[in-house]
C-alpha cells in the first residue's frame, strides 16, 4: 500500500514539474508574440545599415601619399602599401594598396586616422565568396562604390528593426515619411547647439 501512494506522489510531482517546463516554455513563446520581427526574407529583403556602419572599405587612389599610418594604426598590420620614391618630386609614388577583408575585423582604425581621407567605411556587407583570396581587394576593387540597398529595384529595403516607431511591430508597410525612434545625428547637433544659445540668452 505504502510503495502504490509512494509512485502516486512521484507520479503527481512529475506531472507538476512537467506542466510547469511547459508553462515557462508557453511564457517565452507568447512574450515573444508582442516583440517587433527579426526575421528578413534575405535576400528580397535587406535592411538600411545605420548611419554608423562599418562595411567595405572604400579607397581614392589619387587621395592616398603613402604615408602608412594606416598600416601602422592597424591592429593586425592589414593594409599592404607598396610605394616607391620620386627623386624628381621628392615624394613617394603610390604603386599598389590592398586589403585582405578576410582578415579585416572591420575596427575603422584606418579610416578615422587616415590624414587624407581616401579611406572611407561603405554599407557593403556582402562580401562571401567561395575562395577566401578573392577576399584580397587591390586598389581597383576598393574603388568601386557600393550599390545603395535603397536603389536597387529588386530588393525591398527595410528600415533597422529598432528605429521603428513606437507602437509598430511591422516594417513592411511603413511609409516613407513616417518618424522613427532615434533622432539623426544632424538632429542632435541642432539640439545641442539650440540648448548653448538658451543658456547664454
Amino acid at each position: 500500500m505504502l510503495k502504490f501512494l509512494k509512485q502516486v506522489v512521484d507520479y503527481g510531482k512529475e506531472t507538476w514539474e512537467a506542466t510547469r517546463y511547459i508553462g515557462q516554455g508557453l511564457a517565452v513563446t507568447f512574450d515573444h508574440m508582442q516583440r517587433r520581427p527579426v526575421t528578413v526574407q534575405y535576400p528580397y529583403e535587406k535592411l538600411i545599415p545605420s548611419e554608423r556602419f562599418r562595411g567595405r572599405i572604400h579607397f581614392e587612389f589619387d587621395k592616398c601619399i603613402a604615408c602608412e599610418v594606416c598600416v601602422r594604426v592597424c591592429p593586425i598590420n592589414l593594409p599592404v602599401v607598396d610605394w616607391e620614391f620620386n627623386k624628381a618630386s621628392k615624394k613617394k609614388k603610390l604603386n599598389h594598396y590592398s586589403i585582405d577583408f578576410g582578415v579585416c575585423i572591420f575596427c575603422g582604425n584606418c579610416v578615422e586616422y587616415c590624414p587624407t581621407n581616401c579611406l572611407s567605411m561603405t554599407e557593403d556587407y556582402e562580401l562571401s565568396t567561395y575562395d577566401r583570396h578573392e577576399l584580397n581587394y587591390d586598389n581597383v576593387a576598393l574603388g568601386r562604390l557600393p550599390y545603395k540597398v535603397t536603389n536597387d529595384p529588386m530588393v525591398t529595403p527595410l528600415r533597422e528593426l529598432v528605429y521603428l516607431p513606437e507602437g509598430v511591430m511591422e516594417p513592411h508597410d511603413l511609409p516613407d515619411g513616417a518618424p522613427r525612434a532615434g533622432s539623426f545625428p544632424q538632429d542632435l547637433v541642432e539640439e545641442k547647439e539650440e540648448e548653448k544659445e538658451d543658456a547664454k540668452g
